[in-house]
């Protein structure tokens, strides 16, 4: 089977119809300020992210307008197989930049409603009509229970099951590797 169908069959649970009610986005969403990394610390898995571990999705504004995403995670384990998947993002509401089609083959692009987005763009909770998948993502690679307790109660107020919201694994080094760690100075 080429790999383009695969991907497709692969792919189709993530444009399913939703019977749901209406899911309201943010008022605003700042596009500059939104860009760049985003570590995904907690999520309703698609398939695809099932023992993902160190997952970040990454936003880049093309000239265009659309949106340039590279997701990435570690398979299975925090030294598993790094899988990258480069969907586009598509603004669908230039009101409020918040509902946006990603598409991962072309012509479908799937639901994306940016539905929570802290003050200081550090948090955020990406939605679906469907209410099938979610994603909580945040600028730093950890949130405190009360910061995960405070967004699981939000997003049950929205209609998902919240018992199906798990922690993405992250591990990562605790200094940068450009500062010698102490007694190895040279």
């Amino acid at each position: 089977m080429s790999r383009r169908l695969w991907t497709l069959l692969c792919a189709l649970p993530l444009f399913s119809c939703s019977t749901h009610a209406p899911m309201s986005t943010v008022d605003y969403v700042d596009i500059d300020r939104f860009m760049g990394d985003w570590y995904v610390v907690a999520n309703i898995p698609t398939f695809l992210e099932k023992g993902a571990h160190n997952a970040v999705e990454t936003y880049r504004q093309n000239p265009d307008g659309s949106i340039a995403t590279t997701f990435t995670f570690r398979d299975g384990g925090f030294d598993g197989e790094r899988k990258i998947y480069e969907p586009t993002g598509f603004i669908k509401d230039a009101e409020t930049n918040a509902l946006w089609g990603m598409q991962f083959i072309w012509p479908i692009k799937a639901d994306y409603r940016i539905v929570y987005l802290d003050e200081a763009y550090t948090k955020t909770v990406i939605g679906r009509a469907a209410r099938d998948y979610l994603w909580v993502m945040a600028r730093t690679p950890v949130l405190s229970e009360n910061e995960f307790e405070e967004i699981k109660r939000f997003i049950a107020s929205i209609g998902y099951d919240a018992t199906q919201v798990q922690r993405v694994p992250q591990q990562w080094p605790e200094r940068p590797a450009t500062i010698p760690e102490e007694g190895n100075a040279s």
